[in-house]
């Protein structure tokens, strides 16, 4: 359906999925996701499509993210309509509650649409209002992990019986061990982040990539659970501040300052990996080297179909 060689999405990062790594992405194999949450305004969306265009023509997908905090919820239509003008037919969103307004958009703009959730029943929601594909994401995920708090190996195939439609399946994905683990629950394909920010087309400082390396399965935590956003990041000095503001009951807009995507910036841009909040997942554990995308898309798929290989002699 996504029209990609495999059955992996490359899912969409603030700040990081920008034009020239969603193509590099996309060219290595993978259904990439521009972020259109790293965008001001419609029009600066439209010049990013533009961009990845020019530097792919392989299929790729734009997010319209819903949260509040991230997103001009005024503007949400005019984003969709700057997404399909420039002809995007793959449209990805996620947020608290699926956008029923905007799916005629969707349908009438000829876009295959699909609705990133955590859990059963918004799947179910995002299904019932026409969603093609339902993305979910378990709870080893990095950044936005729902409240429910079910594992992937669950969250898989309950998703994969609740739906009639395609599934794809994120959280803690990081080799082609995961990729086998997840179709083999039922899911159609798979969707990483925190494995793809250790590539070297991925724009954030080396430091941080190398601070991947070394990190343990371990080395993430729980925030923003206080006002119902929870988020899974990594573990550094910037989460233990937002931890303890958590902790000392502070009004929202210091936890907001504290968890700042500029403060995230300037630690992609400058290499001070204590310095922002970033979301990572606990398959960070797993991550043992900075490949290029190309050569990790393919790695991955040479393991998953190993892995096949292995179950099919175990099984004969």
């Amino acid at each position: 359906m996504l029209g990609c060689k495999y059955p992996i999405v490359a899912g969409a990062m603030a700040r990081i999925s920008n034009p020239e790594f969603t193509a590099a992405a996309s060219n290595a194999g993978a259904c990439a996701v521009l972020a259109s949450a790293n965008y001001k305004s419609p029009d600066t969306l439209r010049d990013a499509i533009k961009k990845t265009q020019s530097l792919t023509n392989q299929p790729f997908a734009v997010n319209i993210n819903l949260f509040p905090a991230l997103m001009p919820q005024e503007k949400l239509e005019d984003y969709v309509d700057a997404t399909l003008d420039e002809g995007v037919k793959i449209i990805e969103t996620s947020g608290h509650k699926a956008p029923e307004h905007l799916v005629p958009k969707f349908k009438n703009g000829g876009a295959l649409w699909i609705h990133k959730c955590a859990g059963v029943r918004y799947a179910k929601k995002g299904a019932s209002l026409g969603a093609d594909i339902v993305t979910v994401v378990g709870y080893e995920n990095g950044g936005a992990t729902g409240i429910l708090d079910i594992g992937t190996m669950v969250m898989i195939p309950s998703v994969v019986d609740a739906l009639e439609i395609p599934v794809i399946a994120g959280g803690g994905i990081t080799d082609g061990r995961g990729v086998a683990a997840a179709l083999a629950l039922g899911a159609e394909g798979v969707i990483m982040g925190t494995r793809m920010m250790a590539t070297k087309e991925c724009p954030i400082h080396d430091n941080l990539k190398q601070a991947f390396i070394h990190a343990a399965e371990t080395d993430t935590v729980l925030a923003l659970r206080s006002v119902g956003n929870t988020h899974r990041i990594w573990n550094n000095k910037a989460a233990q501040r937002v931890l303890e503001l958590e902790a000392e009951g502070a009004p929202l807009f210091k936890l907001v300052d504290a968890a700042s995507g500029d403060r995230a910036q300037k630690m992609y841009n400058e290499g001070n990996t204590d310095l922002g909040v970033v979301s990572c997942g606990q398959g960070v554990g797993l991550i043992k080297d900075v490949p290029t995308v190309k050569e990790l898309l393919d790695r991955i798929m040479t393991e998953a179909n190993a892995t096949v290989t292995r179950l099919n002699g175990i099984s004969g």
